[in-house]
């Protein structure tokens, strides 16, 4: 039986972990082809693609690309084209954080949230953008975060290269208008990745609180539901994103954080 979205190709970007994963296994799961990132280029890379194709029956490729580099950014879908013969679909998801105050904040770090977090998905779209529109069928999903429509203290860069993810979305979304190519940006709030779940313990040291309780009252003190989101879920709204439902859907952003944003 058809998946909807068999047929399709999608590149994933940061994606040997956390969100990008879950991404690019519920998008696997619907059907399409997928192109797994990040910058480094280990066997268990490869292997992780390998475990994605066998589990969804669709073909998965590991590509290594630094996502720092617009060059390198702009390889990743020409590389993710010639294997597979188009990128219809492009997730972009690659980024880090620090935190620190404005005055204290590492000029390196703060170029180097804006080139990962922000800068790549310029160069992404920029790349992937033509042969869309020639097909006259495009997804570009962009994942933001709940900090590219409101901020917190110390975390200038990032929430500086978020709140231009939402503004290079409009963007993109107004130029392919009518052109059968759609661009929206996911908010996600706090989501349950590895990173996360790592920081818990120290948490809960900390603040002298048992694990529910750390999550509850520090970690998602900001998220009115209290509750993390998953990677299922951030996968399951980028997959709806792409789907037919979803033609009509662009430019705009899609809050998953509990409602933090309606605060």
């Amino acid at each position: 039986m058809s998946k909807p979205l068999s047929g399709k190709t999608a590149v994933v970007t940061g994606s040997n972990s956390g969100i990008g994963l879950g991404v690019a296994r519920v998008l696997a799961g619907e059907g399409a082809n997928v192109a797994i990132n990040s910058f480094t280029d280990r066997q268990e890379d490869h292997d992780l693609a390998a475990t994605i194709a066998a589990e969804a029956g669709v073909n998965v490729a590991y590509i290594q690309a630094d996502m720092s580099s617009g060059q390198q950014c702009r390889d990743l879908v020409a590389k993710a084209a010639e294997r597979f013969g188009a990128v219809d679909i492009l997730v972009n998801n690659a980024g880090i954080q620090h935190v620190a105050a404005i005055e204290d904040f590492p000029a390196e770090k703060w170029d180097a949230i804006i080139a990962i977090n922000l800068t790549s998905a310029f160069h992404t779209t920029a790349a992937a953008l033509p042969a869309m529109k020639s097909a006259g069928w495009g997804r570009i999903v962009n994942v933001a975060s709940a900090h590219g429509l409101t901020a917190s203290p110390f975390k200038s860069a990032y929430v500086a290269a978020k709140h231009g993810v939402v503004g290079l979305t409009k963007v993109t979304a107004l130029e392919t208008a009518g052109q059968g190519v759609t661009c929206n940006a996911i908010c996600p709030g706090y989501v349950l990745t590895p990173l996360v779940e790592a920081q818990i313990p120290d948490q809960m040291k900390t603040h002298n609180m048992d694990r529910e309780t750390v999550i509850r009252e520090v970690m998602l003190e900001r998220q009115p539901s209290r509750q993390f989101a998953t990677v299922e879920e951030i996968g399951g709204t980028a997959a709806f994103l792409c789907s037919a439902a979803a033609a009509q859907i662009t430019g705009t952003t899609i809050s998953v954080d509990g409602g933090w944003t309606a605060l």
